[in-house]
Protein backbone atom coordinates (compact mmCIF):
# COMPACT_ATOMS: atom_id res chain seq x y z
CA UNK A 1 0.00 0.00 0.00
CA UNK A 2 2.78 2.49 0.79
CA UNK A 3 4.41 1.68 -2.65
CA UNK A 4 0.89 2.39 -4.25
CA UNK A 5 0.58 5.79 -2.03
CA UNK A 6 4.02 7.11 -3.09
CA UNK A 7 3.57 6.02 -6.87
CA UNK A 8 0.09 8.04 -6.75
CA UNK A 9 1.67 11.03 -5.23
CA UNK A 10 4.36 11.08 -8.06
CA UNK A 11 1.89 11.01 -10.32
CA UNK A 12 0.30 14.45 -8.22
CA UNK A 13 2.70 16.63 -7.87
CA UNK A 14 3.87 15.94 -11.80
CA UNK A 15 0.14 16.58 -12.60
CA UNK A 16 0.34 19.84 -10.92
CA UNK A 17 2.88 21.28 -13.11
CA UNK A 18 0.63 23.62 -15.33
CA UNK A 19 2.13 22.97 -18.33
CA UNK A 20 1.22 18.86 -17.67
CA UNK A 21 -1.32 17.46 -19.69
CA UNK A 22 -3.05 16.08 -16.77
CA UNK A 23 -3.17 19.28 -14.86
CA UNK A 24 -6.90 19.61 -14.79
CA UNK A 25 -7.38 16.34 -13.50
CA UNK A 26 -5.83 17.23 -10.01
CA UNK A 27 -9.04 18.84 -8.74
CA UNK A 28 -10.98 16.07 -9.70
CA UNK A 29 -8.19 13.52 -7.73
CA UNK A 30 -8.13 15.08 -4.76
CA UNK A 31 -11.91 15.39 -4.42
CA UNK A 32 -11.96 11.91 -4.46
CA UNK A 33 -9.07 11.82 -2.02
CA UNK A 34 -10.74 13.32 0.29
CA UNK A 35 -13.64 10.85 0.56
CA UNK A 36 -11.60 8.12 0.78
CA UNK A 37 -11.79 6.41 4.39
CA UNK A 38 -7.97 4.96 4.26
CA UNK A 39 -5.98 7.05 6.14
CA UNK A 40 -2.31 7.07 6.89
CA UNK A 41 0.60 9.11 8.41
CA UNK A 42 2.08 8.14 5.06
CA UNK A 43 -0.73 9.96 3.27
CA UNK A 44 -0.91 12.65 5.52
CA UNK A 45 3.18 13.55 4.71
CA UNK A 46 2.45 12.83 1.12
CA UNK A 47 -0.80 15.56 1.28
CA UNK A 48 1.06 17.92 2.68
CA UNK A 49 4.01 17.90 -0.02
CA UNK A 50 1.13 18.11 -2.11
CA UNK A 51 -0.20 21.37 -0.53
CA UNK A 52 3.77 22.90 -0.47
CA UNK A 53 3.73 22.36 -4.35
CA UNK A 54 0.59 23.42 -5.22
CA UNK A 55 1.47 26.57 -3.15
CA UNK A 56 4.34 27.48 -5.65
CA UNK A 57 1.76 26.86 -8.63
CA UNK A 58 -1.39 28.43 -7.29
CA UNK A 59 -1.58 31.33 -9.44
CA UNK A 60 -2.37 28.57 -12.76
CA UNK A 61 -5.39 26.71 -11.04
CA UNK A 62 -8.72 27.76 -11.33
CA UNK A 63 -10.72 28.16 -7.70
CA UNK A 64 -7.26 27.82 -6.56
CA UNK A 65 -8.08 28.53 -2.98
CA UNK A 66 -10.65 26.05 -2.82
CA UNK A 67 -8.46 23.43 -4.27
CA UNK A 68 -5.20 24.28 -1.51
CA UNK A 69 -7.42 23.77 1.31
CA UNK A 70 -7.99 19.40 0.19
CA UNK A 71 -4.88 18.08 0.47
CA UNK A 72 -5.05 20.32 4.15
CA UNK A 73 -8.42 18.32 4.47
CA UNK A 74 -6.67 14.52 3.14
CA UNK A 75 -3.90 14.50 5.46
CA UNK A 76 -5.20 16.14 8.21
CA UNK A 77 -8.76 16.21 8.87
CA UNK A 78 -8.82 12.35 10.36
CA UNK A 79 -6.14 13.11 12.94
CA UNK A 80 -6.50 12.84 16.76
CA UNK A 81 -5.43 17.37 17.77
CA UNK A 82 -5.49 15.14 21.01
CA UNK A 83 -1.55 13.84 21.05
CA UNK A 84 -0.69 14.53 24.74
CA UNK A 85 1.94 12.10 25.63
CA UNK A 86 2.39 10.79 22.45
CA UNK A 87 4.87 11.75 19.83
CA UNK A 88 4.22 11.97 15.67
CA UNK A 89 6.83 10.51 13.45
CA UNK A 90 5.86 13.18 10.89
CA UNK A 91 8.10 14.41 8.90
CA UNK A 92 6.55 17.65 6.51
CA UNK A 93 7.88 18.90 3.26
CA UNK A 94 7.58 22.57 3.93
CA UNK A 95 7.15 25.33 1.45
CA UNK A 96 8.63 28.55 0.69
CA UNK A 97 5.15 30.39 0.49
CA UNK A 98 3.93 29.98 4.04
CA UNK A 99 2.38 33.58 4.32
CA UNK A 100 0.48 33.28 0.70
CA UNK A 101 -0.52 29.57 2.24
CA UNK A 102 -1.92 31.42 5.65
CA UNK A 103 -3.89 34.37 3.36
CA UNK A 104 -5.48 31.40 1.55
CA UNK A 105 -6.37 29.46 4.35
CA UNK A 106 -7.78 32.04 7.06
CA UNK A 107 -9.03 33.88 4.16
CA UNK A 108 -11.25 31.26 3.89
CA UNK A 109 -13.22 31.41 6.83
CA UNK A 110 -13.72 28.32 6.78
CA UNK A 111 -13.13 26.58 10.56
CA UNK A 112 -12.39 22.90 9.87
CA UNK A 113 -9.34 24.47 7.19
CA UNK A 114 -7.94 26.31 9.60
CA UNK A 115 -7.76 23.39 12.02
CA UNK A 116 -6.41 21.76 9.19
CA UNK A 117 -3.68 24.27 8.85
CA UNK A 118 -2.91 24.57 12.49
CA UNK A 119 -2.55 20.97 12.95
CA UNK A 120 -0.36 20.48 9.94
CA UNK A 121 2.18 23.05 11.65
CA UNK A 122 1.79 21.88 15.58
CA UNK A 123 2.14 17.99 14.32
CA UNK A 124 5.97 17.91 14.52
CA UNK A 125 5.87 18.29 17.91
CA UNK A 126 9.53 17.58 18.06
CA UNK A 127 10.84 20.58 15.34
CA UNK A 128 9.77 23.25 18.17
CA UNK A 129 11.57 26.07 16.51
CA UNK A 130 10.46 25.45 13.27
CA UNK A 131 6.63 24.82 14.22
CA UNK A 132 6.95 28.17 16.54
CA UNK A 133 8.10 30.04 13.42
CA UNK A 134 5.37 28.82 10.96
CA UNK A 135 2.70 30.08 13.76
CA UNK A 136 4.04 33.27 14.13
CA UNK A 137 2.72 34.42 10.92
CA UNK A 138 -0.79 32.73 12.13
CA UNK A 139 -1.06 35.68 15.17
CA UNK A 140 -2.54 38.42 13.44
CA UNK A 141 -5.53 35.81 11.98
CA UNK A 142 -5.59 34.02 15.48
CA UNK A 143 -6.17 37.08 17.37
CA UNK A 144 -9.62 38.00 15.78
CA UNK A 145 -10.22 34.23 14.59
CA UNK A 146 -13.24 33.76 17.17
CA UNK A 147 -15.12 36.99 16.08
CA UNK A 148 -15.05 35.36 12.38
CA UNK A 149 -15.20 31.66 13.17
CA UNK A 150 -17.42 29.64 14.94
CA UNK A 151 -14.78 27.62 16.97
CA UNK A 152 -15.36 24.00 17.06
CA UNK A 153 -13.98 21.81 19.85
CA UNK A 154 -11.25 20.68 17.47
CA UNK A 155 -10.29 23.83 16.41
CA UNK A 156 -10.52 25.09 20.20
CA UNK A 157 -7.91 22.74 21.06
CA UNK A 158 -5.80 23.53 18.25
CA UNK A 159 -5.61 27.35 18.67
CA UNK A 160 -5.35 26.91 22.39
CA UNK A 161 -2.11 24.35 21.81
CA UNK A 162 -0.70 27.00 19.01
CA UNK A 163 -1.19 29.74 21.75
CA UNK A 164 0.70 27.67 23.95
CA UNK A 165 3.44 27.48 21.78
CA UNK A 166 3.50 30.96 21.20
CA UNK A 167 3.56 31.91 24.44
CA UNK A 168 2.89 35.79 25.51
CA UNK A 169 5.98 37.08 23.03
CA UNK A 170 4.38 35.50 20.40
CA UNK A 171 0.99 37.62 20.49
CA UNK A 172 3.45 41.59 22.04
CA UNK A 173 2.52 42.96 18.77
CA UNK A 174 -0.36 42.35 17.91
CA UNK A 175 -2.01 44.11 21.15
CA UNK A 176 -2.85 42.76 24.53
CA UNK A 177 -6.23 43.98 24.22
CA UNK A 178 -6.86 41.79 21.49
CA UNK A 179 -4.69 38.81 23.13
CA UNK A 180 -7.00 39.15 26.30
CA UNK A 181 -10.10 38.60 23.77
CA UNK A 182 -9.07 35.76 22.20
CA UNK A 183 -8.44 33.93 25.69
CA UNK A 184 -10.96 34.93 27.16
CA UNK A 185 -13.13 33.55 24.57
CA UNK A 186 -11.28 29.81 24.39
CA UNK A 187 -11.73 29.82 28.62
CA UNK A 188 -8.78 27.40 28.53
CA UNK A 189 -9.35 24.77 31.42
CA UNK A 190 -6.06 22.69 33.13
CA UNK A 191 -7.07 19.85 31.19
CA UNK A 192 -6.80 21.67 27.77
CA UNK A 193 -3.37 22.78 28.98
CA UNK A 194 -0.48 20.25 27.74
CA UNK A 195 2.78 22.19 29.38
CA UNK A 196 0.65 23.91 32.67
CA UNK A 197 4.22 25.56 33.50
CA UNK A 198 3.79 27.76 30.10
CA UNK A 199 0.25 28.86 30.85
CA UNK A 200 1.47 29.99 34.14
CA UNK A 201 4.62 32.16 32.42
CA UNK A 202 2.25 33.19 29.81
CA UNK A 203 -0.26 34.14 32.18
CA UNK A 204 1.98 36.19 34.19
CA UNK A 205 3.46 38.00 31.44
CA UNK A 206 0.06 38.78 30.13
CA UNK A 207 -0.74 40.51 33.78
CA UNK A 208 2.75 42.97 32.97
CA UNK A 209 -0.23 44.95 30.70
CA UNK A 210 -2.52 47.65 32.62
CA UNK A 211 -4.71 46.47 29.89
CA UNK A 212 -5.23 42.79 30.84
CA UNK A 213 -4.90 43.58 34.45
CA UNK A 214 -8.04 44.81 33.82
CA UNK A 215 -10.14 43.11 31.68
CA UNK A 216 -8.83 39.54 32.09
CA UNK A 217 -11.47 37.15 33.21
CA UNK A 218 -11.60 36.21 36.93
CA UNK A 219 -11.43 32.80 35.30
CA UNK A 220 -7.69 32.97 34.50
CA UNK A 221 -6.87 34.74 37.66
CA UNK A 222 -8.42 31.24 39.62
CA UNK A 223 -6.39 29.29 36.89
CA UNK A 224 -3.54 30.57 37.62
CA UNK A 225 -3.75 29.96 41.74
CA UNK A 226 -4.38 26.13 40.41
CA UNK A 227 -1.46 26.28 37.77
CA UNK A 228 0.30 27.29 40.90
CA UNK A 229 -0.33 24.91 43.37
CA UNK A 230 -0.09 22.07 40.82
CA UNK A 231 3.66 23.36 39.14
CA UNK A 232 4.94 26.48 41.01
CA UNK A 233 7.34 28.59 39.09
CA UNK A 234 10.94 28.90 40.09
CA UNK A 235 12.82 31.84 41.94
CA UNK A 236 14.28 32.95 38.42
CA UNK A 237 11.14 32.05 36.92
CA UNK A 238 8.83 34.68 38.38
CA UNK A 239 9.61 38.01 39.91
CA UNK A 240 7.07 39.81 42.05
CA UNK A 241 5.10 42.89 40.23
CA UNK A 242 3.98 45.40 42.57
CA UNK A 243 2.12 47.14 40.08
CA UNK A 244 -0.73 44.01 39.68
CA UNK A 245 -0.88 44.48 43.54
CA UNK A 246 -1.01 48.43 43.36
CA UNK A 247 -3.70 48.38 40.43
CA UNK A 248 -6.03 45.67 41.66
CA UNK A 249 -5.96 47.49 45.07
CA UNK A 250 -6.81 50.94 43.94
CA UNK A 251 -9.43 49.00 41.58
CA UNK A 252 -10.68 47.07 44.35
CA UNK A 253 -11.08 43.91 42.58
CA UNK A 254 -11.34 41.67 45.36
CA UNK A 255 -11.90 38.17 43.71
CA UNK A 256 -8.59 39.06 41.42
CA UNK A 257 -6.76 40.64 44.36
CA UNK A 258 -7.54 37.44 46.14
CA UNK A 259 -6.56 35.09 43.30
CA UNK A 260 -3.43 37.07 42.97
CA UNK A 261 -2.17 36.85 46.56
CA UNK A 262 -3.04 33.21 46.94
CA UNK A 263 -0.41 33.00 43.89
CA UNK A 264 2.56 35.12 45.50
CA UNK A 265 2.39 33.92 48.65
CA UNK A 266 2.14 30.07 47.50
CA UNK A 267 5.44 30.90 45.23
CA UNK A 268 7.05 32.07 48.43
CA UNK A 269 6.28 29.20 50.18
CA UNK A 270 8.92 27.82 48.26
CA UNK A 271 11.08 30.01 49.01
CA UNK A 272 11.30 32.53 51.75
CA UNK A 273 8.53 33.99 53.34
CA UNK A 274 9.49 36.01 56.88
CA UNK A 275 9.38 39.19 54.72
CA UNK A 276 6.82 40.73 52.73
CA UNK A 277 6.71 43.30 50.12
CA UNK A 278 5.28 46.51 51.96
CA UNK A 279 2.42 46.81 49.37
CA UNK A 280 1.83 43.28 49.28
CA UNK A 281 1.40 43.25 52.94
CA UNK A 282 -0.78 46.42 52.62
CA UNK A 283 -3.06 44.99 50.06
CA UNK A 284 -3.25 41.64 52.02
CA UNK A 285 -4.47 43.77 55.12
CA UNK A 286 -6.89 45.63 53.04
CA UNK A 287 -8.21 42.13 51.93
CA UNK A 288 -8.78 40.48 55.21
CA UNK A 289 -10.50 43.63 56.30
CA UNK A 290 -13.17 43.80 53.39
CA UNK A 291 -13.16 39.58 53.58
CA UNK A 292 -12.64 37.97 56.66
CA UNK A 293 -13.15 34.59 54.26
CA UNK A 294 -10.43 34.94 52.53
CA UNK A 295 -7.61 34.31 54.92
CA UNK A 296 -9.50 30.68 55.67
CA UNK A 297 -9.44 30.63 51.71
CA UNK A 298 -5.70 31.51 51.57
CA UNK A 299 -5.21 28.58 54.19
CA UNK A 300 -6.62 25.87 52.19
CA UNK A 301 -5.11 26.73 49.43
CA UNK A 302 -1.33 26.45 51.46
CA UNK A 303 -3.18 23.04 52.58
CA UNK A 304 -3.27 21.95 49.08
CA UNK A 305 -0.05 22.76 48.12
CA UNK A 306 1.31 21.57 50.67
CA UNK A 307 0.15 17.94 50.26
CA UNK A 308 -0.36 16.72 53.83
CA UNK A 309 3.48 18.16 54.95
CA UNK A 310 2.92 22.15 54.71
CA UNK A 311 -0.21 22.47 56.44
CA UNK A 312 -0.68 25.62 57.87
CA UNK A 313 -0.06 29.42 56.49
CA UNK A 314 3.19 31.10 57.76
CA UNK A 315 3.30 33.67 60.83
CA UNK A 316 3.17 36.94 58.51
CA UNK A 317 -0.44 35.97 56.88
CA UNK A 318 -1.64 35.26 60.19
CA UNK A 319 -0.32 38.62 61.39
CA UNK A 320 -2.17 40.35 59.14
CA UNK A 321 -4.93 38.60 59.77
CA UNK A 322 -5.28 39.73 63.07
CA UNK A 323 -4.95 43.04 62.31
CA UNK A 324 -7.55 42.97 59.87
CA UNK A 325 -9.36 41.25 62.16
CA UNK A 326 -8.88 44.70 64.67
CA UNK A 327 -9.36 47.01 62.13
CA UNK A 328 -12.69 45.96 61.55
CA UNK A 329 -13.62 45.56 65.03
CA UNK A 330 -12.77 49.36 65.06
CA UNK A 331 -14.93 50.03 62.14
CA UNK A 332 -18.34 48.44 63.82
CA UNK A 333 -20.70 51.22 65.22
Amino acid sequence: MKQILRQLSESIISAIDPIHERHVLVPYVLGALARWEIRSHHLTEMAYEWCSVMCENLRFFKDRESLLLLPLEIGFRHLDTDTRGRRTDFLLTHTEHHRGLVDVVFGSNDGEAIADLLHAWTAEQQYYFRTHALLDICTEHLVDLHNRVSFSPRLRRLVIHSVEVLNYNGFEEVGMGRFVGLLNHLHVTFKDTKNPLRWTMLLLDTLRSSEAIQHLSLYYWELLVELTILIPPSRNQLSYNPQITISLTEAQEWDKLECWIKTICIVWLSWDVRTMEEDLERAMLMLFRKRPGAFQGLKTWVERWGGGWYNDVPEIFKRIRNQASEAAQQDLP
